[in-house]
């Protein structure tokens, strides 16, 4: 018989590529309500958690998931978890603002957000390598996060 695995705890990792992965399915035409249900789990998962922290003791899960990457590859972090919430047109609320005060303090004074991490995996295409240096594809995607926040008050 197959080995059942030990652990019964959702992984962050895991949740974000699937919820991203049946967004798209979604709106390519494939609605159903078994995607939608199963897209809402994984999004309560989420928010249940403050994007970053563990249900059981509130402790801050992984530090890694604060600090930001590009590209991410299967790997989560606050900003990618609420940039897929603003995409999906979630709505904020209280449970995303500690996560929206993270992507806030890692602005540098120059106004935009650095590459804080980067991944082993590689791609054929080079996109950003300086770790600390401003990187365009986290300042995007944070200013689009911070805008969708600032607008659902």
């Amino acid at each position: 018989s197959p080995k059942r695995p030990l652990s019964r705890r959702s992984s962050f990792h895991t949740t974000i590529c699937v919820l991203e992965g049946l967004l798209a399915y979604e709106r390519a035409g494939r609605k159903s309500t078994a995607i939608t249900s199963a897209r809402k789990r994984g999004e309560n998962y989420l928010l249940e958690r403050r994007m970053f922290r563990s249900l059981g003791t509130g402790e801050v899960i992984d530090e890694r998931w604060l600090r930001f990457s590009f590209p991410t590859f299967w790997h989560y972090d606050v900003l990618r978890g609420l940039d897929y919430l603003r995409n999906a047109g979630i709505k904020p609320d209280r449970r995303v603002r500690e996560a929206i005060e993270v992507v806030i303090e890692r602005r540098h004074q120059n106004g935009r957000w650095p590459l804080n991490l980067l991944h082993r995996e590689r791609i054929p295409l080079e996109m950003e390598t300086a770790v600390g240096s401003a990187s365009r594809w986290n300042t995007l995607r944070a200013l689009r996060v911070l805008r969708w926040y600032d607008n659902s008050r």
